[in-house]
């Protein structure tokens, strides 16, 4: 990454090798992106604020994803697949999960401006089919993800109490995500900042005191090193006997561990267009996300793992109340008075905060879909605030699907969504890895090595993994549905996967009505990398960088 900020006033040379080599269809998008206004929206139209900071940035890219998944979720595999599998999964997919956020970090920083967000590098760089059923899955992707939120809040909630309707709880915590999602994007991210900065510091409390317990200093002293782990219970035997069991319990593990990681890089990418600084703030946040992942998740699931027994019943797998979270049963079991209602209160707080940031992507990939032509315009629509509002109002009412909770046990209800969620985002991961690979052919093909700004570790062959691995993942993901087959998690398991093929059938079908041709991976000279660049890179150069007076403020400078 460039130091300097004159560093950014490089050559504004058209990137395109000749115009003669421009298709129809490459003439046809430039046209579209030129009748933009040179942060993306139609011209004459109000655009998205830059109204996030860089704590801001910082905390969605960490705090957005810490929700339920990480503070209850882990409590069935935990049961199923015992503390050691539990603790590898969380290795393997913090691994994967970096590897996705420094391609998407590096796309976005090359040029982030509002709508060039995850599905529509899919769009840009490798075909428009794909990236029209990448963007809608993600859309429903995110929606249903604020509908596992609410149930998770209404479920911590029923911890306390039940004899207030489960309905009640629902329909406030909706009511106040959208009330956040409708101001503007300044104070959405100063709540979300909070909400956030609330979740880990319960995640620092809880590593704490999980290093407190394992050498016997909590109340009855007792001192509980690995003792959850010897036994055989480390790995559980899973679904089949002997080392065959132990393997899937660890392949299982990571399936499910993949629901506390699913969409948190998007997180990031969406915030690019409305952050201050972009080319500063992006590459900040992903460069930390490595020791963040380390300190909260891979630690986290290694202390749950040593204060909670995973044959406990009262795990998610036996409970539909908030005493499936593996640190609430750890806690109570060394006597510790008090803190698992504190602890019950964060786990609130936090389902509520993902499920704010989850609205807030959702309503911004609908928004980008219809920057591109992939939506009806009114969605490009946005209030005095900068906000697109009925981009809000749509995905919230899919977020109202939380209202199944009224008929079903809560603890079904919120495993159905966090499988169709998390296989939507593996699906997604996957086209981005290729929209990336794409993306550094057409750099090198165009001349615009230069001007890249911001570059990472172990790429492409990070790309390579992530398709390899999340691409078996996908396939696998609802392996143990044929060793007792129930219809509703074989649906729950595979239901997306249809639906992106019918997407992008459906839209392969129109492109060839449109333009007589089917293209399938979009050629290099069609991808058009050069509009608004220029209009960036100055942007960037008149931001001064940030010097600090003193200490303190080199310390905070370095977090936020």
């Amino acid at each position: 990454m460039f130091k300097e900020k004159d560093a950014y006033r490089v050559s504004t040379a058209p990137s395109v090798k000749s115009e003669g080599q421009l298709s129809v269809a490459a003439s046809r998008m430039i046209e579209e992106n030129m009748a933009l206004s040179p942060y993306g929206t139609f011209r004459g139209q109000k655009t998205l604020e830059r109204g996030l900071k860089s704590r801001h940035v910082q905390l969605i890219a960490l705090g957005g994803g810490i929700g339920t998944g990480l503070f209850v979720g882990t409590g069935s595999a935990l049961g199923a697949c015992g503390p050691a599998a539990v603790f590898l999964s969380y290795i393997f997919m913090s691994f994967v999960i970096w590897m996705v956020m420094n391609m998407m970090a590096e796309m976005v920083t090359f040029l982030p401006v509002p709508g060039n967000t995850a599905q529509n590098f899919v769009t840009s760089y490798f075909d428009e089919s794909l990236g029209f059923a990448i963007g809608y899955n993600y859309w429903y992707a995110f929606s249903i993800l604020v509908a596992a939120e609410v149930t998770a809040a209404a479920i911590v909630i029923e911890y306390w109490t039940t004899k207030v309707h489960i309905a009640v709880w629902i329909s406030i915590f909706l009511v106040l995500i959208f009330v956040l999602n409708m101001s503007s994007v300044k104070y959405f991210g100063e709540a979300e900042f909070w909400f956030a900065s609330l979740k880990l510091i319960a995640i620092v409390g809880l590593i704490i005191l999980g290093v407190v317990l394992f050498f016997g200093g909590g109340p009855n002293h007792d001192r509980l090193g690995f003792r959850y782990w010897k036994h055989g219970k480390a790995f559980q035997q899973h679904l089949v006997g002997g080392s065959t069991g132990r393997f899937l319990s660890v392949w299982t593990a990571i399936v499910k561990s993949g629901f506390s990681f699913i969409c948190t890089p998007e997180l990031v990418t969406a915030a690019g267009g409305e952050c201050i600084a972009p080319r500063r703030n992006i590459p900040k946040a992903a460069n930390r996300m490595i020791y963040r992942l380390a300190t909260f998740y891979i630690l986290g699931s290694l202390v749950l793992g040593v204060i909670c027994d995973s044959s406990s019943k009262r795990l998610m797998s036996a409970s539909s109340d908030a005493s499936a979270s593996p640190f609430v049963i750890g806690i109570q079991n060394a006597g510790i008075p008090v803190l698992n209602h504190i602890i019950n209160a964060v786990i609130l707080t936090s389902a509520a905060s993902a499920g704010n940031s989850f609205l807030y992507s959702a309503s911004r990939a609908l928004y980008t879909m219809a920057l591109k032509k992939k939506a009806p315009r009114i969605f490009t629509t946005v209030n005095k605030f900068g906000v697109p509002y009925y981009c809000v109002l749509i995905s919230w009412a899919v977020g109202c699907l939380a209202y199944l909770n009224v008929s079903s046990g809560s603890s079904s209800v919120f495993a159905w969504f966090s499988n169709i969620s998390t296989i939507s985002g593996f699906v997604s991961w996957i086209a981005v890895a290729f929209a990336y690979l794409r993306w550094r052919k057409a750099i090198v093909y165009h001349g615009l090595s230069e001007r890249v700004s911001y570059r990472t570790v172990l790429q492409p062959y990070g790309a390579y993994f992530v398709i390899c691995f999340i691409g078996l993942l996908t396939i696998t993901n609802g392996y143990a549905v044929f060793f007792d087959f129930a219809a509703g998690d074989f649906i729950a398991a595979y239901i997306t996967l249809p639906i992106v093929l019918v997407l992008y059938v459906g839209h392969q079908t129109y492109v060839y009505y449109r333009d007589g041709r089917l293209t399938f991976v979009k050629p290099l000279h069609e991808i058009d990398l050069i509009t608004n660049l220029d209009a960036v890179e100055e942007e960037d150069a008149m931001i001064p960088p940030r010097v600090p007076k003193n200490f303190l403020e080199r310390v905070w400078f370095w977090i936020a």
